[in-house]
């Protein structure tokens, strides 16, 4: 197996306090919070960025990306096509999908590994549930990334193992919003097993007898809560008290949490029991680096409507503007690499950058002397902005900014995760992927401005 060079998360910054909802619906838990994705934000969008941080410290380029998720935004449609665009990755490489269940995270963790090539795995969710039922108040949106390939890695695969067992626990049918659910005994008595069964065979074949850090992830809280017990991992983390269980990303979640405090030489056992039972042990060559979770002070407390709003189950009155136009094919696919990758063009002859690609310079009318110019991760500053409060959105009003980036590059669009009230001419942005809208089904993502944060989630 390819040896696991680099991780990203990503976890949104907007936070339901668990007290809001208990206040709104009378019961729940009295404390904590969980994280929630913005209006503009999908699993796609989520994955995206969890990708983008665990790109930017590999050393290789990845050539394929395994995308698993529980809430994928297309059926009948491969998602992970929008990330592997979004990080204008080289089109010989595949995009797969793994989904409709968090036991997907271990496939494609696997499929990465297995690759014969560099690979990336990618496992986001968005998670929803009945109001006030568990999955609603102890769930969470969030997304994790890890690069796999030949190099100095920070960990390397020892073993795996895998069971399979059928019954009924969790399902939901096409086209159901939330996933229903067995009693909890019923699962408790079957995941205990299994998980037994696959430590025992993953611990065997990696040929050592108790890991030095175990990371357990279970949609089955009371299962996962047993099996971390048995293993040693009973301590709540930040996860559990600020974020929740994040279906698909909760496992990639828990093992960038302990990647970045394993040191070298300590061995590291992951088990995921979801439909079955998985287990990876892992052997760290290497310090991770980097700081899990969202920077102390930069999270954002929304009110329950406003979730619910966010969600889709709260229909608000909207501003009496025309409905969007379904975004079209043609274009989108003629400019992928500039709607997709926001790849814009610089002047061989002045250095001039223009957003989007032109072939005539605007400031020195050079023709056809251009150069592809990746914007994604460039800085910049408002040069002047604007409030719309008639624009359809969910979370209104909108700003539109107009961004100077470092180096040159000029660019107008919307700001998200920014307050009206405080945003000020000559802020610090950075670009962020994100859904603008979706209109009969097809969903239109582009490009959007964010407030830089003193420390950055990786």
């Amino acid at each position: 197996m390819q040896g696991l060079l680099s991780h990203g998360i990503y976890v949104p910054h907007y936070r339901l306090q668990l007290a809001e909802t208990r206040a709104a619906l009378g019961a729940g838990p009295a404390s904590g919070s969980r994280a929630v994705a913005s209006h503009d934000q999908d699993s796609t969008c989520l994955g995206y960025e969890a990708a983008r941080r665990a790109t930017a410290r590999a050393a290789v380029t990845p050539a394929g990306v395994a995308f698993a998720t529980s809430s994928p935004v297309y059926a009948d449609r491969t998602n992970a096509t929008a990330i592997h665009a979004a990080l204008d990755l080289p089109r010989a490489g595949e995009a797969l999908d793994l989904g409709s269940t968090p036991r997907a995270a271990f496939g494609a963790l696997r499929a990465a590994a297995r690759s014969p090539e560099p690979a990336l795995a990618v496992l986001a969710d968005q998670r929803d549930g009945l109001a006030g039922s568990p999955d609603e108040l102890l769930s969470g949106d969030g997304g994790a990334a890890f690069v796999f390939g030949e190099g100095e890695p920070v960990a390397e695969v020892l073993a795996d193992a895998s069971v399979t067992q059928e019954f009924l626990d969790r399902w939901r049918a096409p086209g159901e919003p939330v996933t229903a659910s067995w009693d909890e005994r019923f699962g408790a008595e079957v995941y205990g097993p299994l998980v037994d069964e696959v430590v025992r065979l993953a611990l065997e074949r990696a040929g050592i007898e108790q890991p030095d850090h175990v990371v357990v992830s279970s949609p089955h809280r009371r299962a996962a809560a047993a099996a971390r017990r048995r293993l040693g991992d009973g301590a709540p983390t930040w996860i559990d008290r600020e974020v929740g269980y994040t279906g698909a990303a909760d496992l990639g979640l828990r093992l960038a949490d302990v990647l970045e405090r394993a040191r070298a030489g300590e061995t590291i056992l992951v088990v995921s029991a979801a439909d079955g039972a998985d287990a990876l042990v892992l052997g760290v060559r290497r310090a991770a680096g980097g700081t899990s979770g969202t920077p102390a002070g930069h999270t954002t407390d929304i009110s329950y409507t406003t979730f619910l709003t966010w969600r889709g189950r709260l229909e608000r009155e909207r501003p009496r503007r025309p409905d969007p136009d379904r975004p079209a094919a043609p274009p989108s696919s003629r400019n992928v690499r500039w709607k997709f990758g926001f790849v814009g063009s610089a002047c061989e002859a002045c250095g001039a950058v223009h957003l989007p690609p032109q072939r005539v310079c605007l400031a020195c009318h050079e023709v056809d002397r251009m150069q592809d110019r990746a914007m994604r991760d460039a800085r910049g500053r408002i040069s002047t902005y604007t409030v719309d409060r008639l624009a359809p959105s969910l979370d209104p009003p909108t700003v539109d900014v107009v961004v100077d980036f470092e180096g040159g590059g000029r660019f107008s669009c919307q700001l998200t995760e920014g307050d009206a009230q405080a945003v000020r001419i000559g802020d610090a942005v950075e670009m962020t992927f994100r859904r603008v809208f979706a209109y009969r089904g097809v969903h239109n993502y582009f490009w959007k401005a964010k407030p830089v944060l003193e420390a950055q989630t990786t």
